[in-house]
């Protein structure tokens, strides 16, 4: 950085990084070199003057007292309701002190887990120490691991279970938290570097045997900061809660609703019926209803449910148990739509074509009684001519009309055309005891598709009406692919020989050409990882900018307000702008919309990332047991490290290491995605075949490591290591040649 930093970005700095303080560090920090550093001096000394800092060194400081600026979290609150903190930076050998908060007016909310600057004084003859002063609130937590304990003579070390994160961390004797040598612990950033160059921690939680079966989505929830535990206000104020009458409610409760959910579903919270409609105006068409659990007339906007509903964003699901947005008493209890029990909900009726055309629909707030509960395998079957003793009277007034619908249905999507991929989804079947007994890829029968289809016309009725109504909502944005992804994927389609054609607006359509070339080929499978690598991800915001992948212009969830808080947003939209009571959107959360847009989509992400972490430590864990055997798979990336493989059997991926792949050295084309060895020329890239060996398999990290035995049925060459340096022009020339063949093929084609 060329230029001296202010006063307020050096206080920034520090406030954000209270452990790399030294002058060496902020100099580094702002890329303060040579003469510079004495106007550094100079200004942190006036810092000093001006009280903002303490110049603090060990052969001067009394260990036992606090600098009056501090780094301090908030850990609770004082019997008369002021916020308590604690000092992050505290080194002495005493009890740690207590500090108290005093708030100004204009000092904004502050909750448990916030890290504040603060300035603090020092008091006598109370219950806390230290008396502070908010000067800014810096964030929320600090940093934290998860890892392993082992003891030491000093303390102990923590091992990292991120098998991203090679770095260990020293807990000194005091900061053990009584954790046992092995055991699993969550600990967080104590200091800088201490003994031994290696950052401090302080254990924080003990979460017992790494190794157990069970231990594995405990690891994901605790590591990604997942809240698995509801505070004792919530569950008090859901377990008042009583059942809805019909007071204010349409009586739904002689429709023939059916839910229709995987069989190990944890609850319902949706409800289908479809007949034929008798409007001569709409001859050959249909009426759909879907039905909603309400669970905007429980969560009320300001309570404590709704709080921790918001900052949990929605529910996570694991292959051994569920994180919920909100406690059993209503997520699996009063809003879950059980069979024969009468249930609010908000539904909407919606006229179809005979060819699926939406032509009309209203909302409505009910009260409806599901006929039955039933599981999709049981539907399909029943449709397939095998009905079941409960599926048996339900033929011809429910499921026979339910797939005529969605007939219709069927035929106006291929119209429009959303994206179609085909990655089949892979399922970790456990025991019991939780150890993996299988991972099974999941059939997708006809009865998933036509509840999806229902649940997305449903989600378009939502925000046509609220859009309709000049209502604030939260829509669910899927932005079209930036143009460098889509020319990405042309180099990846034009790699197989096919052709994703340039110079147009993008449509849908042009990528499922494109996927349906690939159908059925040995390079279906890269194209369509390829496309969806290409997608930008969904999120909610306030503002509509369409959904990409659907095909549609205005798109909201609606249909899981259970699991979603986004869908209980758009419930109480509803309710607003039907005037159907108070418990609909208020001021204040129509003025926060765009935050909770924003944290919403983060506590979705931090779900996917958790949920996949989870798969993968499980499927690490099956594979553990069949070290040394050959797997097929194919080529699903390639990096300047090494290449990754999506296995066959078990959709795992694993890493082949560059080091492994032979003994000449591999030059990595990032554009197109390959590695070329400098002495064979041999050419590895996306999409090809391999057998590989399970080299390594990590169940704590998720690490699946391999090693290449044939690449497209035939073994690798072994060559010398070379002398380190470009390929040989013989063989840059080759691969060029090859290049150029197949890009005029891929011309060939567009003519």
């Amino acid at each position: 950085m060329s230029q001296m930093p202010s006063k307020v970005e050096i206080l920034q700095w520090i406030s954000d990084n209270p452990t790399l303080t030294a002058k060496r560090d902020i100099a580094k920090a702002f890329g303060i070199k040579g003469a510079a550093r004495i106007d550094l001096k100079r200004l942190l000394k006036e810092l000093e003057d001006e009280g903002h800092l303490e110049k603090r060194k060990k052969s001067y400081r009394d260990p036992d007292r606090l600098p009056p600026v501090s780094v301090l979290q908030i850990t609770g609150q004082a019997s008369d309701g002021e916020l308590l903190a604690r000092p992050l930076e505290w080194t002495g050998e005493g009890i740690e002190p207590v500090v108290l908060l005093i708030p100004r007016a204009s000092d904004p909310a502050m909750g448990v887990g916030d890290r504040i600057l603060a300035r603090l004084q020092e008091v006598k003859g109370e219950s806390h120490h230290y008396e502070a002063r908010l000067i800014r609130r810096i964030g929320t937590n600090p940093r934290k691991v998860l890892g392993i304990f082992r003891k030491g003579a000093e303390g102990g070390r923590i091992l990292p279970i991120d098998k991203g994160d090679g770095k260990e961390w020293h807990v000194a004797a005091d900061a053990t938290g009584g954790a046992q040598d092995g055991e699993l612990v969550e600990a967080e950033q104590a200091g800088p570097a201490g003994r031994m160059g290696l950052p401090r921690a302080r254990v924080l939680d003990r979460l017992g045997d790494p190794s157990a079966p069970k231990a594995v989505s405990l690891i994901a929830i605790h590591q990604h900061g997942i809240p698995d535990s509801f505070p004792d206000a919530v569950i008090a104020e859901a377990d008042a809660m009583k059942p809805a009458g019909l007071k204010g409610r349409e009586d739904m409760r002689d429709m023939p609703l059916i839910t229709i959910d995987p069989w190990d579903a944890r609850d319902h919270d949706d409800a289908v019926w479809a007949h034929a409609d008798d409007d001569p105006k709409n001859e050959g068409g249909h009426v759909i209803w879907v039905a909603i659990a309400d669970v905007a007339h429980y969560v009320r906007p300001g309570t404590a449910l709704d709080h921790e509903a918001r900052k949990r964003g929605n529910s996570s699901y694991f292959p051994d148990r569920v994180v919920p947005m909100l406690p059993d008493r209503l997520s699996g209890d009063l809003c879950s739509l059980h069979e024969g029990v009468p249930r609010a909900c908000i539904a909407v009726r919606m006229q179809i074509t005979a060819t699926g055309e939406k032509i009309g629909h209203r909302f409505v707030r009910g009260l409806m009684r599901s006929a039955a509960s039933l599981t999709y395998q049981q539907v399909q079957s029943a449709q397939d001519g095998a009905p079941d003793d409960k599926c048996a009277p339900l033929m011809d007034e429910v499921i026979t009309p339910l797939y005529a619908a969605y007939a219709a249905l069927e035929e106006a999507r291929r119209r429009r055309q959303p994206l179609d991929l085909d990655l089949p989804e892979r399922k970790v079947v456990l025991s019991d005891a939780g150890k993996v007994l299988s991972v099974n890829f999941t059939e997708r029968l006809e009865a998933h598709k036509l509840i999806e289809e229902c649940m997305v016309l449903a989600n378009v009725a939502a925000a046509e009406t609220l859009v309709a109504r000049k209502s604030a909502l939260l829509f669910r944005v899927h932005e079209e692919p930036s143009p460098e992804k889509l020319d990405a994927l042309r180099e990846v389609a034009a790699t197989a020989g096919m052709v994703l054609a340039k110079g147009q607006v993008l449509k849908t359509a042009h990528l499922n050409a494109l996927l349906h070339a690939a159908r059925d080929t040995d390079h279906s499978e890269v194209i369509n990882m390829s496309t969806l690598r290409a997608m930008t991800q969904a999120y909610y915001a306030p503002q509509n900018f369409g959904h990409f992948g659907l095909a549609l212009q205005a798109y909201a969830h609606f249909t899981s307000p259970i699991r979603r808080y986004s869908d209980l947003v758009v419930h109480r939209a509803l309710i607003s702008a039907h005037g159907w009571g108070k418990d609909g959107l208020s001021h204040e959360e129509e003025a926060q919309l765009e935050e909770t847009a924003q944290h919403i989509s983060d506590t979705e992400r931090r779900s996917m990332m958790a949920e996949r972490d989870t798969n993968d430590r499980y499927l690490a864990a099956f594979l553990s047991e069949r070290l040394g055997e050959e797997f097929t798979g194919r080529i699903s990336g390639v990096v300047k490290f090494g290449v990754f493989v999506k296995l066959d059997e078990t959709g795992a991926d694993g890493l082949i290491p560059v080091r492994s792949l032979g003994r000449e050295y591999f030059h990595f084309d990032r554009e197109a995605s390959t590695l070329m060895g400098s002495d064979t020329g041999l050419t590895i890239g996306l999409g090809q075949r391999v057998t590989v060996k399970l080299a390594e398999a990590a169940p704590v990290t998720g690490g699946i490591a391999l090693e290449l035995v044939s690449l497209d049925g035939e073994t690798l060459p072994k060559g010398p290591r070379a002398t380190r340096g470009k390929p040989p022009k013989r063989k840059l020339g080759s691969a060029k040649r090859k290049a150029t063949v197949e890009r005029r093929k891929a011309e060939r084609k567009r003519r």
